[in-house]
């Protein structure tokens, strides 16, 4: 019921407005409202059935999703060799015996939670109800209390064995009998198992709020052992942030220390690989260096199938080289499967786990590089680690390696930048022979796709769009060949608001020759006879790129938001942004100033200006968070005629002051004159615009030093700027910690309307409306949660 409210207050607000909007408005309380509604959270209240992620079972090809209509949610279940599509149970039932045993009445399109997994040889489920674990049997309905799943715990294929961390040390639990037992004994503080380094863990986030950190090991495949590291922090420096504002209500500030590897620092985490035998509690320690990481190397470990070694990747600081290492699961006993380096940073993918796999019926593995100035896919021989050929070859980027069919000698794939014509951020999925012989493309539509295969690569969940067209998710089998359409978005609601989608472009780079990419975001009262500031969105990379390129991308961006006050924004990927070629991405080797190409940036927004009269060039703001904030503030510092107004979050100023685990990739060592040259405060004494810096003052990502020493840097050079400390917040969502929750306003809330006002007030020139509060025009109500 509160849920149709909210939806009802949604449509009747954006249509009122819409009307009672003047012709002249900009920056006033009614664009505020309506900035509101299209703030992600809001906005994807407001489309449905946008995707169809898969739960996979048992390893087969059967899986459930689930669907958000605006009816409600439904779990469906799909068995693709059956042909067949349903409710994965009674809905109505579940909801009943739910109610039964929890004392709490739940409709059937609103069931309390959003994943469960089939256990009882799927006569049963298990769900987590509110902190509360549930099993549910699906011929009775009938409720009763289970072991909640927690983060730390890991439950092994079989579901026979639940490890889990306790202290600084892994034990295991019979989950048929509760009866528990350690795996290890000999951890301690700052040198314990299966853990992720700080940051990457928490650091003071974790040690506030006393949260548990997520397990960091995985099982064998025949749920007998697993593999895990033991994270070796003694030597490692503090680092200390301050939290002011406490929630015990003692007034002294206290420090909170954690343990932060700076660029070029002696000594850095080292994970010792170990593998623990269940049955015996037996460790065999892996007969190599401890591995350098910033944070889990769990990712770039993985098992053979047989369970009889283990194979990992080896890299150095500032990734110059990598090794692809087998051990064996018995004696420890480790070889070189081969090596591969570089002259700048090498890397394996462009997210996520590395584009390497290792055969299990041949002795041969796949293996990604950017040898030849493009990411492609490269097979080798095991044996002797000599290259037998490339896969893959082009002008184009191979981005996942999904599936292989060492059958039939298929490698499964997505790719950017080989279909002409089209925007080469774009992922395809494709198959390619192993021998390089032939390569097929199996999704043809001109869209971003995510496609997840099932377990054994005879099917596909795909699901495509653009900023521009809603989504559709198929199933697909594995030559391409759609099965059925599982959904087809619904965005009605949102058009209603006036909601337009974003334009895509593309405008030449710097050199004349190369296409760089970007977007267009319009208020809803868009009106060409008016003149717009224009403000760019930004967040450089170079790990990455920002323009986005799937529907439900383009309403993640505040550019929407923004928008609506009464400006066009801009998102733009420049040289120096990664998933082109190595050369576009090299700009920004030991180069962050100019990650994201921000010479792009004023070529793109002057091409645009040039074509529309609507968009004032003189008028240029620019916003950004963590690597933006830092691009962001770089910009109105190098460029302070063309960025009239800036309002940087969480920036990385300095890269000596950041995380070493992102810095050294790309900066390089040792921490010499390349640094000094890209440090904002290099450029304090160009300021001439309109500057906000902000922070978060528990940020144990980018370290709140980075922002106050930049202060320094503009108080020395008699600079007019303004600053916003946020106490309790730390740097991912600059969410509070605190343990205290106001009534309305949030505290991002708070500095998303400081942000809009910034730009009202400076860059549109009139004052913005007193104190408005995020949050207060509508319900705190969240039924709706995931109802998409």
């Amino acid at each position: 019921m509160k849920g149709t409210v909210i939806r009802r207050w949604f449509r009747a607000s954006a249509a009122a407005l819409l009307v009672a909007a003047p012709a002249a408005a900009q920056g006033t309380r009614a664009d505020y409202v309506r900035a509101e509604q299209l703030l992600s959270q809001n906005a994807r209240r407001l489309v449905f059935t946008t995707d169809a992620a898969p739960t996979w079972i048992d390893g087969g090809d059967r899986f459930w999703y689930l669907r958000t209509a605006r009816a409600g949610k439904t779990f469906v279940l799909v068995d693709p060799g059956a042909g067949t599509s349903a409710p994965a149970f009674d809905h109505a039932r579940l909801a009943a015996g739910l109610g039964t045993a929890t004392g709490r009445p739940y409709p059937p399109e609103r069931l309390p939670f959003e994943s469960f997994e089939f256990v009882a040889e799927r006569a049963a489920i298990e769900a987590e109800v509110e902190g509360t674990g549930w099993r549910c049997d699906l011929a009775s309905y009938q409720c009763v209390r289970a072991a909640a799943r927690q983060p730390t715990e890991l439950r092994s294929p079989d579901g026979r064995w639940i490890a889990f961390l306790r202290g600084h040390n892994l034990h295991v639990r019979d989950a048929a009998t509760g009866r528990e037992r350690p795996l290890t004994t000999d951890g301690e503080d700052a040198y314990f198992y299966a853990r992720a380094a700080s940051p990457s863990s928490g650091g003071a986030t974790a040690i506030l709020t006393g949260q548990e950190r997520p397990i960091a090991a995985k099982w064998s495949p025949d749920s007998r052992q697993l593999v895990t590291f033991r994270l070796d922090e003694r030597r490692v420096l503090e680092h200390v942030v301050v939290q002011s504002v406490r929630h015990d209500g003692v007034a002294r500030p206290v420090p909170v220390r954690f343990r932060y590897t700076l660029p070029g620092d002696p000594n850095q985490p080292l994970a010792e690989l170990v593998i623990l035998d269940v049955a015996t509690a037996r460790i065999t320690k892996i007969d190599n260096p401890p591995l350098m990481t910033f944070g889990s190397p769990i990712g770039s470990i993985w098992w053979s199938r047989d369970a009889t070694r283990v194979y990992f990747i080896e890299e150095p600081r500032a990734w110059t080289w990598a090794r692809l290492m087998e051990a064996d699961a018995r004696t420890g006993e480790v070889r070189q499967i081969l090596e591969e380096q570089a002259t700048t940073y090498l890397q394996l993918s462009f997210s996520g786990p590395p584009n390497v796999q290792v055969l299990d019926t041949t002795p041969e593995a796949i293996w990604f590089s950017e040898r030849d100035g493009w990411g492609h896919l490269y097979l080798y021989d095991t044996k002797t680690g000599t290259l037998k050929n490339q896969i893959t070859r082009g002008e184009w980027v191979v981005r996942e390696l999904l599936h292989v069919d060492e059958t039939a000698r298929w490698a499964y794939f997505t790719a950017g930048g080989r279909e002409p014509g089209r925007d080469p951020y774009y992922r395809h999925l494709y198959r390619a022979k192993l021998d390089g012989s032939a390569i097929e493309l199996l999704t043809p539509e001109d869209a971003e796709h995510i496609v997840r295969p099932s377990p054994t690569g005879r099917f596909f969940v795909d699901t495509y769009s653009r900023v521009d067209l809603p989504p559709v998710a198929v199933l697909r089998g594995a030559d391409g060949t759609v099965v059925r359409t599982l959904e087809q978005a619904d965005i009605e609601l949102l058009l209603e608001t006036g909601w337009k989608f974003p334009e895509r472009f593309s405008v030449k780079a710097r050199d004349g020759k190369t296409d760089v990419y970007g977007a267009v975001f319009r208020p809803t009262t868009f009106d060409a006879s008016r003149k717009y500031p224009i403000v760019d969105d930004i967040y450089p990379g170079p790990h990455n790129f920002h323009t986005p390129k799937s529907f439900d991308q383009a309403l993640g961006l505040h550019a929407n938001s923004i928008a609506e006050l009464g400006f066009v924004v801009v998102t733009i990927d420049g040289m120096g942004t990664c998933c082109r070629s190595k050369a576009f991405h090299d700009v920004s080797y030991r180069n962050l100033g100019d990650a994201g190409g921000l010479e792009e940036h004023i070529i793109g927004i002057k091409w645009l200006a040039s074509k529309y009269s609507y968009l004032d060039v003189n008028r240029v703001g620019i916003f950004g968070h963590s690597a933006g904030g830092y691009a962001s503030a770089h910009a109105i510092l190098k460029y302070p005629d063309f960025y009239k107004v800036c309002v940087s979050s969480a920036g990385n100023h300095d890269a000596r002051t950041d995380k070493a685990s992102w810095v050294e990739r790309w900066m390089g060592l040792p921490v010499a004159e390349q640094y000094v040259k890209s440090a904002n405060s290099t450029y304090a004494a160009n300021l001439k615009g309109k500057l906000l810096l902000v922070h978060g003052e528990l940020d144990d990502n980018v370290h709140p030093g980075s922002t106050i020493q930049l202060v320094d840097a503009l108080i020395k050079a008699n600079k007019d700027f303004d600053l916003l400390i946020l106490p309790n917040r730390n740097h991912g969502q600059m969410i509070d910690i605190s343990g205290d929750r106001p009534r309305v306003a949030s505290p991002d809330n708070y500095f998303l309307r400081k942000r809009w006002d910034y730009f009202v007030r400076h860059l549109l020139g009139v004052e913005p409306p007193a104190g408005y509060e995020i949050g207060r025009q509508r319900s705190t109500d969240t039924s709706l949660s995931g109802v998409r």
